[in-house]
C-alpha cells in the first residue's frame, strides 16, 4: 500500500488525483489539504484547510507527496519532501522554478506536468550527455496566431477559454501568455540538468505530442496521448508500475500532427523566462513572483493582458538575482519581487 499526501486537493489536479487513488487499491490517501475550500467530501484520516502543510506532512509521514498547490506557496511542501527523501509527485512547477538549486537535483521528483512527465518517460534515466535537445510542446493557448493589436482588449474570460486543456485560472492565463512554457523551460533545466540552449519550445496545437527528446545519435523519441491529466498523475503516483487508466487508446488514424515555432514577439513571456533562467540565482524566483502578481491583477481587471510581460520585465530589470543560500533568502527574494511588481502595477 502506498500512502499519498495530496496537497491542493480541491483544484483540477487534486480532484483527478482523488479519482486515480480511488481507482487503485494499492493507493490510499493518508492526508489531504486545501487552501480554503472545505474537504467534507474527501475521505482521508488527516484533513486540513489552510494552515501549515509542513505540520500536516510531519504528522502523516506519507510514502509520496503530490504537491498540487498553486504558485510559490508550494515551496514549503516541496522542500519538505526533498529534505526528508520522500518521493515527490510535482504538479507545482513554481516551487522548482523559484527554488532552483535548493530543490533541483535533490530527492526523487516525478513531474506531473504533462510535458515533463513526457520528457521523464522518454529519457528513462539516460545521462544528460546522451541528449541533444529537449523539446517542450504547448498548444499555444487561446490566442495562438493573434497579433499584438488583436490582444489589446482581451478579457479574462477570453484568456480562460483554453482550446484543449481544462485547468485552474492562473495556469490557463499562463498558457495564454506563454509564461507557462517559460516556467516549463526553467523546470526542465532543473529536473533534467540540460542547459537552456538545448531546451526548445514547439507549438503543437492539438496537444497530442506532449514533448520530445532528440538524442545525440539522431533519434527522436516523442510521447503521444490524448490531453488528459489523469495519465501523468497516475504515472507519478503508481511509478514504476504504470497502472491502468480508463482512457481509450490513441487512434492513430485520426491524428494530424502539426508543429510551429512560438511567437516570442507577440508573447514575450517565454523570452523573459529564458533570460531569468540564464541569469540563474533568484532571477527565476523573481520572474515567477512578478508573474503571479501580474496575472492576479489581470484576472481582477486591474491590468491589461499585454501589460503582464511589462510588469515582469520591469521587475526582472530591478532585482539583483543573487543566489539563495536557504529558504529565508528565497522568501525574501520572492517578497522583494512582489513588492517591485506591485509598484509596476501602480505605474501602468
Amino acid at each position: 500500500m502506498k500512502r499519498v499526501a495530496l496537497l491542493g486537493a480541491t483544484g483540477s489536479i487534486g480532484r483527478q488525483a482523488i479519482e486515480i487513488v480511488e481507482a487503485h487499491p494499492e493507493l490510499e490517501l493518508c492526508a489531504v489539504a486545501s487552501g480554503s475550500t472545505p474537504l467534507d467530501d474527501v475521505d482521508a484520516p488527516l484533513k486540513q484547510v489552510g494552515g501549515d502543510v509542513v505540520e500536516l506532512l510531519e504528522r502523516a509521514r506519507p510514502d509520496v507527496v503530490l504537491n498540487a498547490i498553486v504558485g510559490f506557496a508550494g515551496i514549503h511542501a516541496t522542500l519538505w519532501a526533498v529534505e526528508n527523501e520522500v518521493p515527490l509527485a510535482l504538479a507545482n512547477k513554481e516551487s522548482l522554478v523559484a527554488g532552483g538549486e535548493l530543490v533541483g537535483g535533490r530527492g526523487t521528483i516525478i513531474p506531473v506536468d504533462s510535458e515533463h512527465s513526457a520528457l521523464y518517460q522518454c529519457l528513462e534515466g539516460r545521462a544528460p550527455e546522451q541528449v541533444h535537445t529537449l523539446v517542450v510542446t504547448g498548444s499555444g493557448g487561446p490566442f495562438r496566431g493573434r497579433t499584438r493589436d488583436e490582444l489589446r482588449d482581451v478579457t479574462p474570460e477570453q484568456a480562460l477559454a483554453h482550446p484543449t486543456w481544462r485547468m485552474g485560472p492562473k495556469i490557463t492565463v499562463d498558457s495564454a501568455t506563454l509564461a507557462n512554457k517559460g516556467l516549463e523551460v526553467i523546470e526542465a533545466h532543473f529536473l533534467f540538468g540540460i542547459p537552456y540552449d538545448r531546451i526548445e519550445v514547439a507549438i503543437q496545437p492539438t496537444s497530442i505530442v506532449h514533448s520530445l527528446v532528440r538524442f545525440r545519435d539522431g533519434a527522436t523519441l516523442a510521447h503521444l496521448g490524448y490531453p488528459d491529466m489523469r495519465v501523468p498523475i497516475s504515472y507519478a503516483l503508481t511509478y514504476p508500475e504504470r497502472a491502468a487508466t480508463p482512457l481509450a487508446p490513441l487512434d492513430l488514424t485520426e491524428l494530424t500532427l502539426e508543429f510551429r515555432a512560438p511567437d516570442t514577439e507577440t508573447f514575450p513571456m517565454l523570452a523573459l523566462a529564458r533570460e531569468a533562467g540564464e541569469r540563474a540565482g533568484t532571477a527565476p524566483c523573481a520572474y515567477n513572483a512578478a508573474n503571479e502578481v501580474a496575472v492576479a491583477a489581470f484576472l481582477d481587471g486591474r491590468l491589461p493582458f499585454l501589460a503582464i510581460p511589462e510588469v515582469v520585465g520591469e521587475t526582472l530589470a530591478a532585482v539583483d538575482g543573487a543566489p539563495a543560500r536557504d529558504l529565508d533568502d528565497l522568501l525574501e527574494a520572492d517578497r522583494e519581487a512582489r513588492e517591485l511588481a506591485e509598484r509596476s502595477l501602480a505605474a501602468v
